[in-house]
């Protein structure tokens, strides 16, 4: 392997600029001198893009611009000692010592280990000393290669410094390690707490371009937690590859810190814990802060915490360890928790819509787009016969909030189909799962559709990733050929193979369900039946099935008194607002049996049942489906069934409990509707209580 660094590629007490800029082209020009590039040029901009995401100034006067680049094919460090420094952005002030760091773009692991190595003695105070006391280039050399080199030798011991960094390391009165303990891990002195009494905490780092920073922030943490007498396993997700964390050490920890500028892999693993989170550059500058702050929200019940399940957590999150439940249920909980913000925002949106400007907003969207609040709209010329008070205002104030409840309502299950791919392919699968979530609407598979079609997205996107390439061509397979692969192929199967088929199933449900209501004294029948499709799919073919087929009668039925469409639509409806309305009351009658997201998404469900929008129960049937499908089904048949027992009518096809006006035998509507309710969550409550042990539930 060639040497990273040489004695032509070391610059000592030289002035190369006034400006970071200026620092960064010259150290190129010594890359391309050395005959290390022949475009210096692809190295500057790379960096300098590299530098416009976070400054690279570290604290003691150290700098380390870095990037991947195709402008190099081998490692390649270049070192600088400036005089008179060089801002580059630390809080402690200008930079005396600079590191331009190189990586090729396709660098293989072992290349990018050992600038991890080089990464970490950054932070180390007698490394950074002895650069600053080196007298040559060749001693610059030595002491570089000493710390990257395959045996990873300790580097040489510091020679004085004529302007020394402040120390980042223990002192003896603070750490009291023995020499050569691991940071993080090593034996303390009698001041320390004992062993089983030392707090323990996990921390992932991770930055854009997983070559500096990632173990810096590493080394930040596991210094600052021996300072404070706390063991502490980091888990660095950058470019030379990650080892996941052990369950056991997870599960044994106090509180997790996440040092990030990237999203962190497999986050569900650390679902509840405690949570210190920030940028990878802060542990650098305040390592012994963010201690702090993590053993302070270990004994905080108001901490924030990692979201989503912690059951869901199960397994370690990689390969041959993880059960077949495990990667599944893992796989839908990130599609469902990042989905869940779109689902109450939209359906709240929604809501709020209904009842600012009635139910017959929905077909007047256009009220938010062609009025303003200097030309409102006339709510009676619309017919918006039920926005509040009659007024123009709170019929545009109406349409405002259900036009933009509608369209984060748009984004609901291409975020669950692009997060499910990304769970399993990482980012380039997001590109190519969100795709699917689109074809899915367009297809009107709903929210099943957009699991077949992430999953399907995922897949593709991993095999592709897995495939050997040329060098050359590394670089272009996360941005190019990944997601324009797994779009293609994913895409052709979903709208070539899948399309044709769900669409025909979709009319023959529709055929039948018109067919059972032509057939006299099956009117109980088709309710409970309707109120199945409804709570199915949530939203999905089956549900939209039984409401288009719903809606399509009431128009028919519009002069009528007591026409038999009408009960249909009370028996969709109702059994529409069963499945949220009952998540949400299982939620407060047993909260031990839910995770904390979903314990706050069913506190928007309320609101979301009760206006009709099934969708609300979404993120808990995406994560539990086995448990969750079957018994809100029951809930809404039992509905059905019910409202076209007691004859209830209504002739809005939209509101919920907003369009009361509209319903014939309120009574009958309020007993149908509170008897699923109790039906489904006594079914889910039940379900999940014969499944769950003590250690599966969340402590509220």
């Amino acid at each position: 392997m060639t040497e990273m660094i040489t004695a032509d590629l070391v610059r000592l007490d030289v002035e190369l600029g006034s400006t970071k800029e200026e620092v960064i082209r010259a150290l190129a020009d010594v890359v391309a001198t050395a005959g290390r590039t022949s475009d210096a040029d692809t190295l500057v901009v790379d960096a300098l893009a590299r530098e416009s995401t976070s400054a690279t100034g570290l604290p003691g006067g150290i700098a380390i611009p870095h990037c991947r680049t195709e402008a190099v094919q081998e490692p390649t460090l270049v070192f600088a000692r400036l005089a008179p420094p060089v801002d580059f952005g630390a809080k402690d002030g200008p930079a005396d010592l600079a590191f331009l760091i190189a990586a090729p773009a396709g660098g293989d692991a072992t290349h990018l280990q050992v600038l991890t190595k080089l990464a970490r003695a950054l932070v180390k105070s007698e490394f950074t000393q002895a650069l600053r006391g080196a007298e040559s280039a060749d001693r610059v050399v030595e002491l570089v290669s000493a710390v990257v080199s395959p045996q990873g030798a300790a580097a040489p011991a510091p020679t004085p410094a004529p302007t020394p960094a402040p120390s980042t390391e223990p002192t003896p009165a603070t750490a009291g390690a023995h020499a050569g303990a691991q940071p993080g891990a090593g034996t303390h002195a009698a001041t320390a707490p004992a062993p089983d009494a030392r707090p323990s905490l996990v921390a992932v780092t991770a930055c854009p371009t997983g070559i500096a920073h990632t173990y810096m922030a590493a080394e930040a943490l596991e210094a600052a937690a021996e300072r404070a007498g706390v063991d502490i396993h980091v888990e660095t997700q950058g470019s030379a590859g990650s080892t996941p964390l052990a369950r056991e050490v997870i599960a044994a920890a106090s509180a997790v810190i996440f040092a990030v500028d990237v999203g962190v892999r497999d986050r569900s693993r650390f679902a509840g814990k405690p949570v210190v989170s920030s940028g990878v550059k802060r542990p650098i500058d305040d390592g012994d802060a963010m201690i702090a702050e993590a053993l302070r929200y270990a004994g905080d019940p108001g901490a924030p915490r990692v979201e989503g399940d912690a059951s869901a957590a199960g397994a370690d999150g990689h390969g041959a360890e993880e059960t077949w439940g495990g990667r599944i249920r893992r796989v839908l909980m990130t599609g469902v928790s990042y989905m869940i913000p779109f689902v109450a925002a939209g359906g709240l949106l929604i809501a709020l819509g209904f009842l600012f400007g009635g139910y017959e907003i929905v077909n007047h969207p256009e009220v938010a787009t062609d009025n303003t609040l200097f030309n409102l709209p006339d709510p009676a010329a619309l017919e918006l016969d039920h926005a509040l008070f009659g007024s123009g205002f709170f019929a545009y104030l109406g349409g405002l909030l259900f036009v933009l409840g509608g369209a984060a309502f748009g984004f609901l299950v291409p975020a669950l189909a692009g997060y499910i791919a990304y769970a399993i392919a990482d980012r380039p699968g997001i590109a190519p799962g969100f795709v699917m979530g689109a074809i899915a609407n367009t297809l009107g598979t709903g929210f099943i559709g957009g699991i077949i079609g992430g999953v399907l997205a995922g897949v593709v996107a991993h095999w592709i990733a897995s495939r050997p390439v040329p060098h050359w061509a590394r670089g272009l397979m996360p941005v190019l050929v990944i997601p324009l692969g797994a779009t293609l192929v994913s895409g052709l199967v979903m709208v070539v193979l899948l399309g044709r088929p769900l669409i025909k199933a979709t009319q023959a449900l529709t055929d039948g369900l018109t067919s059972l209501g032509d057939r006299p004294g099956l009117a109980i029948l088709l309710g409970v039946v309707l109120g199945l499709m409804m709570a199915f799919d949530m939203g999905g073919p089956l549900n939209k099935t039984a409401y288009a087929f719903a809606t399509a009668g009431l128009g028919a039925a519009a002069t009528a008194t007591d026409a038999p469409e009408l009960k249909v639509m009370a028996a969709v409806m109702l059994a529409g607002m069963v499945p949220p309305l009952a998540l949400a009351l299982a939620t407060v009658v047993r909260p031990r049996l839910f995770t904390v997201p979903e314990r706050e998404n069913g506190k928007a469900a309320w609101l979301m049942g009760a206006s009709f929008i099934t969708e609300g129960a979404i993120p808990f049937a995406a994560a539990d489906p086995l448990r969750v499908i079957p018994s809100i089904m029951a809930g809404s048949a039992v509905t059905g069934g019910l409202a076209m027992a007691f004859d209830v009518t209504l002739r809005a096809p939209h509101g919920g409990i907003f369009v009361l006006f509209a319903v014939g035998n309120i009574i009958g509507f309020l007993i149908a509707l509170i008897a699923g309710m109790l039906v489904a969550a006594a079914a889910v409550i039940g379900l999940k209580s014969l499944s769950n042990t003590d250690t599966d539930l969340v402590t509220v």
